[in-house]
């Protein structure tokens, strides 16, 4: 019976829960009203006190023991049974700062509202941002202050058209920005929010912030800018190294750069070429592409994943024969799927059941499976899809293309 009572354990879990939603260090800077705050507690009945009175007298003494941050509210039990007895029936948490102090969390919280002040010390915009990312903040620390400069400079600088690294603003590098993206992007759009709207800070509380839109025509449904980095750059008007195509003529009877064959131009100038071939076949492991044996008439191409974007704009493409080997696993077949987006002809290569089933000894763990619906690949990509997202053949089941043995897939390459 006495796992039914609320213990102090479970008043801290309560409390520990408030915090991680933001909420009380909400309440440090925006009061909503709610306190003081009253919390019910579930009690020993009469009838409890009768069977295990020891029990629940050392369950009132805990919770009286830890008066301090809170008050207890008592009522009384037993008057007819065992005798009068006045036990804890509500916690009162007289103000958020008091709550914060039971969590454990006082320091945080000081340190939150000092940081809040520096933020709107330099822009009052910048309160609204602490108010919907309160933990985000104590987090950063200084950090989210030096981001803070970052959106200031970006507001008075638009579409700069310099890299990010010729950036002189103290304490920001390239590695600063790189690891701090998803903030400066927030913090950009709380400045531009608040110059829209003309809302007074005070108004603007918590207010969610527009999401940055994604640039259109992209293969995949990826932005046109792959990395993240990349997007970053050309949200804000940095300028950014350009996607990079790396590729392997395997015809030794077609010289292209004299007697290159391992060549890496841009996404812009791979999309213009006029290859002299029939085939081409896209890895994405490194050294099966390094390893791939001489093909007449065939290029290889090092992929990207979900965001090779320059197989989009390669008209050329769309005359060749294409050959995609990517993983076992559902995110192979997701790629492939989406690749066929945009050239439908794509054929995939060694993404089969016979090898899939001939490698078990190899076969490793997806992180995180695909379920979602693929409505181009062939009938038997797509029972192999389900059967592997389904978890057929064992719990996540995945077969990275490096694994597989070398023999096998010259087979079938040669086939």
């Amino acid at each position: 019976m006495a796992e039914a009572w609320t213990t102090l354990a479970d008043l801290r879990a309560q409390t520990l829960k408030a915090w991680n939603t933001g909420a009380l260090l909400r309440e440090l800077l925006d009061p909503s009203g709610a306190y003081p705050r009253r919390r019910a507690l579930k009690r020993p009945t009469a009838a409890a006190l009768l069977g295990d009175y020891v029990a629940a007298r050392a369950w009132a003494a805990e919770l009286f023991a830890a008066v301090g941050p809170f008050t207890l509210e008592t009522a009384e039990v037993g008057r007819t049974t065992i005798g009068s007895n006045r036990l804890p029936a509500a916690v009162v948490f007289a103000s958020a700062k008091d709550e914060i102090a039971f969590a454990g969390k006082a320091r945080d919280a000081a340190r939150f509202v000092e940081l809040t002040e520096g933020l709107s010390a330099l822009d009052p915009a910048f309160r609204a941002w602490a108010l919907r990312r309160p933990l985000k903040l104590v987090e950063l620390g200084a950090d989210a202050l030096t981001a803070a400069r970052v959106a200031l400079w970006l507001r008075g600088n638009p579409w700069p058209g310099v890299f990010v690294r010729q950036l002189s603003l103290p304490g920001v590098h390239t590695k600063f920005v790189e690891n701090h993206r998803r903030v400066i992007d927030e913090l950009v759009e709380t400045l531009a929010l608040r110059t829209a709207s003309g809302v007074d800070d005070d108004d603007a509380g918590g207010a969610p912030l527009p999401d940055v839109q994604a640039q259109p025509g992209s293969l995949l449904g990826q932005p046109a800018a792959r990395t993240p980095a990349a997007r970053f750059a050309a949200r804000h008007g940095f300028l950014h190294p350009p996607e990079l195509v790396r590729f392997r003529l395997l015809d030794p009877g077609s010289p292209l750069l004299g007697g290159a064959r391992d060549i890496t131009v841009t996404a812009e100038a791979f999309n213009t070429l006029e290859l002299p071939v029939a085939s081409v076949l896209i890895t994405e492991n490194l050294v099966n592409f390094l390893a791939l044996p001489d093909q007449p008439g065939t290029v290889a191409i090092y992929g990207g994943g979900y965001g090779f974007s320059s197989l989009r704009d390669a008209a050329w493409l769309r005359d060749c024969e294409i050959l995609y080997w990517g993983d076992l696993d559902t995110h192979g077949f997701r790629i492939l799927d989406q690749l066929r987006a945009v050239h439908p002809h794509v054929v995939s290569l060694l993404m089969d059941e016979a090898t899939l089933l001939a490698h078990r000894d190899v076969w490793g763990t997806e992180p995180s499976p695909s379920k979602a619906p693929l409505g181009r690949l062939t009938a038997e990509e797509s029972a192999l899809y389900t059967a592997l997202a389904n978890d057929a053949f064992g719990a996540s089941i995945r077969l990275e293309q490096e694994l597989i043995r070398w023999d096998w897939a010259l087979g079938k390459l040669h086939r």
